[in-house]
């Protein structure tokens, strides 16, 4: 096979196949490793999780490993790994008996399993056609009841068996079969996506923390918008972020030629195109959610207006993630790129203080994340480049307002403290004295000490004030030289005057 199967998988298949029992891989990895086969990808596929089922007991499989943990009423047995340092995939191996299962009462989780001896009884439990394929990784022997490998050629994601009964099982399927699809590429078979339109309405019953997982890797596939217009046409986007679906068919300003649902999905592909993290992504989806209730026609210009979107926005993508249950951290920065997303940035007038406003606004640490939501804005309205020049420009304005500061406030002395051991009273002097030492220290960061400091103050306080004058004013030239070439270096940096 094109991916290798780890000797670890091998070995405790061949444990559990020496103590005569049926053992084979089954789920993802098959999956992942038949796709490799099929789509002949120059970077293959790695399963993110080996999963074994069985026909032997939990307390059999338990007995052929030395270290095991089975804490839960649905049979599955984690064999643990410690030798296994650099694949984290590989230091807990779920093994699972074969099962029946019966009704499931909260739409998620069979209320009993039942162990049984065939292999059958438990592929067709599962999911989907590409996920109910069973492999041997010993003898390569392929167990596929239900034509999962077509299917996985074919680029469809068809339920096992009765979709309504798949869906009906566990709702958190109908959202799988779009993520499945939307990672893959594949499309959902007619019937499938029938029994979804039909089921949706249970995804109500499920926990709001599965959702938003298979709702974040849906964000983080290579073509996200495929996903959510999935989600739309299934009806079932309303039941997790229905607030984007108010953009559908709202018509922007002459800026724009794409409706306010089709600029934030251009500008959620344009972000999972550049391979940008999950803040960027959402930011550049929530951007705009803001206009459909901000939008006003302005019948003097006859145009529409969206005044305060950014603001309303960014009040709206904190109560979107806070419903969803996102980490305080992501909810904080992305409602904050949200809100600050439509900063001004005519570099012809506006001045460096403004930028500076901007960057501490959003935070120096968020400012190149919120640049990107930007980029992500001008692509998602037509324009053809991210960054034109004017955007290169204010990037180097925040490259120079972001400098280390070159000022006396980097002493570890002040005014008030040369003054008290100096016995200088305010004026001139002790300014001169100030700029002098930042020169030194500047020149020589190690002098930047109160011991030093000190003693160096005491010395020039000994100078009459014209000569302290005119070290000052070289001090000060000197530093603004050092400025100006900084100051060329950065606009070199992004190609800008």
């Amino acid at each position: 096979m094109r991916y290798k199967i780890p000797e670890i998988i091998i070995k405790i298949v061949k444990t559990l196949i020496n103590a005569s029992f049926e053992a084979y891989l089954v789920g993802g990895c098959v999956r992942d490793l038949l796709l490799n086969e099929i789509s002949k990808n120059e970077t293959p596929i790695k399963p993110k999780d080996w999963d074994i089922t069985t026909n032997a007991s939990p307390e059999q499989i338990q007995k052929l490993f030395s270290k095991t943990v089975y804490e839960n009423k649905f049979g599955t047995v984690a064999v643990i790994n410690e030798s296994v340092e650099d694949d984290e995939t590989l230091r807990v191996i779920e093994i699972t008996p074969y099962r029946l299962e019966s009704k499931y009462s909260d739409k998620r989780h069979p209320d009993k399993v039942k162990f049984t001896d065939n292999l059958e009884n438990d592929l067709k439990r599962r999911d989907f056609t590409i996920n109910a394929i069973a492999m041997n990784p010993v003898s390569r022997e392929i167990v596929d009841l239900f034509n999962g490998q077509k299917d996985l050629r074919e680029k469809i994601i068809r339920a096992v068996g009765k979709p309504e009964d798949r869906f009906e099982e566990d709702a958190l399927r109908i959202l799988r079969a779009i993520r499945f699809a939307t990672e893959l590429g594949f499309t959902i078979d007619e019937k499938t996506q029938n029994a979804i339109k039909n089921k949706a309405n249970n995804l109500k019953m499920i926990a709001v923390e599965r959702t938003r997982d298979e709702f974040v890797k849906i964000v983080m596939a290579k073509k996200p918008s495929s996903g959510i217009i999935t989600m739309k046409d299934m009806g079932v986007l309303k039941y997790i972020i229905p607030e984007l679906e108010e953009g559908i068919g709202i018509e922007q300003n002459k800026a724009h030629k794409f409706t306010v649902w089709e600029h934030n999905l251009r500008s959620l592909d344009h972000a999972a195109g550049k391979d940008w993290k999950l803040e960027i992504r959402l930011a550049s989806l929530f951007h705009d959610i803001g206009k459909p209730v901000s939008r006003r026609r302005n019948n003097k210009k006859g145009d529409w207006t969206f005044y305060g979107h950014d603001v309303i926005g960014g009040r709206m993508t904190a109560k979107i993630l806070s419903r969803l249950k996102f980490p305080k951290k992501t909810i904080e920065l992305v409602s904050k790129l949200v809100r600050y997303h439509l900063f001004f940035s005519e570099t012809e007038t506006i001045t460096l203080s403004a930028v500076r406003r901007t960057v501490r606004n959003v935070g120096p640490e968020n400012i190149w994340d919120l640049m990107k939501v930007r980029f992500c804005d001008r692509i998602g309205m037509g324009r053809p480049k991210e960054a034109p020049y004017r955007l290169r420009k204010y990037e180097a304005m925040i490259d120079e307002a972001m400098r280390s500061p070159i000022s006396v406030t980097m002493l570890k002395i002040n005014g008030e403290r040369v003054m008290r051991i100096t016995d200088e009273k305010p004026g001139p002097k002790i300014g001169f004295i100030l700029h002098i030492l930042l020169e030194e220290t500047f020149n020589n960061p190690k002098l930047n000490t109160l011991e030093y400091l000190e003693k160096r103050a005491k010395e020039l306080s000994k100078f009459p004030e014209e000569k302290l004058r005119k070290i000052a004013r070289k001090a000060r030239d000197v530093k603004e030289e050092k400025e100006k070439k900084e100051i060329e270096i950065i606009r070199k940096k992004w190609w800008v005057k």
